[in-house]
Formats: structure tokens, sequence, C-alpha cells
């Protein structure tokens, strides 16, 4: 095949300018849907073509002022078509989002023929999902209160403001303490946190225990577990669901102490994730044991969960997992990994967050060999359980406890098992 005769035609570019449709395309046929909107499918596609064109001919001609005058050209257009609409036109749609889109289509498609076509369909995806699920995400909104979006905005700083601002080198007794790492820690916790959070709030309690035992763990298995504990108590007919909850919440938590290891140190993923998946194995086949009824006629109520967000939640866990990270760092240096271990019992018993994440970072400073820090995790996960059990028999009772005694036994036997097997 004769190239030179297709780079001579310029169709050596035809494939930038279909990508450009097809975004047009993508985004015109959500809009073509809407009733009121003045853009369908012929003019996203024709918008898309444009600014490919408009991108074209500003690198032939070295012009990028090309790309600005059509796109306000094409922006006025759109807004000109809303202004001078018929008396009896539906006024559910006063046209701003459509010109956005209008305008982000035609940029997308300037983008795709830039050396960006990649990145351009991924965008142009996101921007049908955004148009399409409007009435989803306005009600979405709409459920979050005043002090969620503040702490949102408060995660927002915690990620994108303080963490590039610290500095990203070894402070303190033996180069333990580096701030960047530590604080990224924090975002790493708040995030996966607040993303189970703001799931909770969102679907609420009508969705299923299990679901509610999914998000709770992904929030806090230990507050929810509390909680599920003094419903219980306060309900006896509640007492099925609050196995379910308390169960599914501690069986998500060894799935995210793997996300943690895989993020933080996917090295040691081929020795942590076998001994955690054994755990969580072992914890659902006891809980599928011992089910006696099903808990879909019980009310369901969303456990009362402070958001993880807040900006004195991340200073303290920066604080505990520091102390944490030093404790075990100096008493490593003491006596060896027997120092690590009793951390790992002590502060095992509140969080597993804290001394999971700190073996992992003396993992990465060659201070903890593989197994020492699995052995540390399972440690932590068995003064956990031990201590969850503890909140159970106190707060929820008797009857809950022998119900959630075996799922927790196992994952810690589970855990054992594991760590003899795979460690």
């Amino acid at each position: 095949m004769n190239l030179d005769w297709l780079n001579e035609q310029g169709l050596d570019r035809l494939p930038e300018f279909l990508t450009a449709l097809l975004i047009g395309l993508l985004i015109g046929l959500e809009r073509e849907r809407n009733p009121t909107a003045k853009a369908g499918l012929r003019t996203f596609a024709l918008v898309a073509l444009t600014g490919a064109a408009s991108a074209l001919l500003a690198d032939v001609f070295a012009a990028p002022s090309i790309l600005a005058v059509t796109l306000g050209a094409v922006a006025i257009m759109m807004i000109a078509a809303y202004y001078h609409r018929q008396d009896d036109t539906p006024v559910d749609d006063p046209g701003t989002t459509t010109v956005a889109a209008i305008v982000t289509c035609y940029l997308l498609g300037a983008m795709a023929m830039t050396g960006y076509a990649r990145l351009a369909v991924m965008m142009a995806i996101v921007v049908t999902v955004l148009l399409y699920f409007k009435a989803e995400l306005g009600g979405a909104a709409r459920k979050l209160e005043r002090r969620d979006l503040v702490s949102i905005l408060q995660f927002a700083v915690v990620t994108f403001v303080v963490l590039p601002l610290l500095p990203d080198q070894a402070f303190g007794p033996y180069g333990a303490l580096n701030p960047r790492h530590i604080w990224s820690m924090v975002v790493l916790i708040s995030g996966v946190s607040l993303a189970g959070y703001v799931a909770l709030r969102l679907v609420g309690a009508e969705h299923g225990a299990i679901l509610l035992g999914l998000l709770g763990g992904l929030v806090s298995s230990t507050a929810t577990t509390l909680a599920y504990s003094r419903y219980a108590k306060r309900d006896s007919n509640l007492t099925g669901l609050a196995v379910t909850v308390i169960s599914t919440a501690n069986l998500v938590l060894l799935v995210r102490l793997t996300v943690f290891a895989a993020v933080v140190a996917p090295g040691t993923l081929a020795i942590l994730a076998p001994v955690l998946a054994m755990a969580l194995v072992a914890g659902m086949a006891a809980y599928a044991y011992g089910r006696r009824r099903d808990n879909a006629g019980l009310e369901l109520t969303t456990p009362n969960i402070s958001n993880p967000a807040e900006l004195h939640i991340a200073l303290s866990f920066a604080a505990m997992y520091a102390a944490v990270l030093l404790l075990s760092a100096w008493l490593a240096d003491l006596v060896g990994s027997i120092g690590v271990y009793m951390v790992a019992l002590v502060s095992g018993l509140t969080d597993v967050d804290a001394i999971t994440l700190s073996s992992l970072r003396l993992y990465g400073l060659g201070t903890l060999s593989g197994y020492q820090l699995t052995l540390a995790v399972v440690l932590a996960l068995s003064a956990n359980a031990a201590f969850k059990l503890g909140i159970v028999r106190v707060v929820g009772g008797a009857v809950l406890f022998r119900r959630c005694v075996p799922v927790l036994a196992a994952v810690v036997t589970g855990a054992a098992i594991g760590l003899a097997v795979f460690a």
C-alpha cells in the first residue's frame, strides 16, 4: 500500500477525524433524547468535526487563534439558538448544559486531532454519563448535608493543597518519619473511607443488610460493629440483621487491607494477599454455615458514622500512624521483630489500618521481611477481632455474641492457617 500517496492527500489524518466524529455522535446521541435540547446527533457530530478541522488548520498555519475564533463562533451560535426560542418551547432545559456540552465536544474533537485521541474518547464517555444521569446526580447531591459537602472540600484540601506542600524526606530517629509519606497514608485512608461514607449516605438503608455491611466496612468496621450491637441490644428482632452487617463489615476489612498493600507496597501481595484471602474465605464459610434466618423483612437502620474526611479525624490518624511507625522502628531496632509484634497486638485492638500501613512502610525501608510483615498484620487482625467481640458482648449481649463469634474466629483461624501455609 502506497502510504506516501495517503500522506500527500492528507488521508493519514482520517482516523483522527473518525474519532472526533464518533465523539460527537456519542454525546449527541444522549442530547437527541432530550426534547428540550436544541442540539442533537447531527449538530454534535458537526461540532466535533469542526473542532478537529480547526485543530488541523491551526497546526498547518501555525495559528492557534483559529481554534479560539471557531470555538467562539460555535458558542455564540448555540447561545443565540436558545435566546431566540419560540414561546411554546419547553423551558426545562434553559440551554446552559447543552451549550457547555457543545463547547466540550468541540474541544474533544480538537484533542482527537492533536494526538490525544484516547484521552478524548475517555472524556467523551464521562461527558455522556454526566449528561444522561442528570436526575440521579441531582438526587445524590440533595441527599448530602452541608457538613458532608464541607468534609468533601476538606478532603480536597488534604489531598491537593496540604500533600504537595509537605517535604518528601526522612526525619526523626531511624529516618522513620517522612511528612509527605505520612500524609499520603492519611489521604489513602480518608479517600477509601470517604467513598464508603458518601455511598452509605446516598444509598441509605433500603438496599439490604449486606450492602450496609459492605459500605460500613469501607468506612469503619469498628464503628459499624458498635452501632449494630446497640441496635441488637435495643431490639432483639434486629439480631439477625446485626449479625449480617457486622460480619460483612469485618470481612470487607480484609479486602480493604489488601487494597492498601497493593497501593503502598505491591511487592508484599505475593505473601500477604493469600493469607488475607484465606481469612476471607474462612469467614464467609462460617457466616454461610451459621446463617439461620432471612433478614429481608427486618427493619434496616443506617449506622451513625462520622465523616472520615473531617480534618480532626485526618490529623488524629496522622498522629497515630506516625506514633506507631516510630514505635515500631524503635522496638524493631531494640528487640527485633518481636517489638513490631508487640505494637501490632496493642495498636490492633482499636485500629488495624495504622499498624498495617506502618508495617508496609517498614517493609519498604527493609526493616521487616515479608513474613514479619504478614505476621504483624495477622496479630493486629487477631487483636482487633478480640476487641470487637468484646464490644459485641458488652454492648450487644450474649445472643449476638454467640452469633458473631464463629465468623470472627474463622477469620483469625483462616489468617493463621494462611500464614502457616503461604508465608
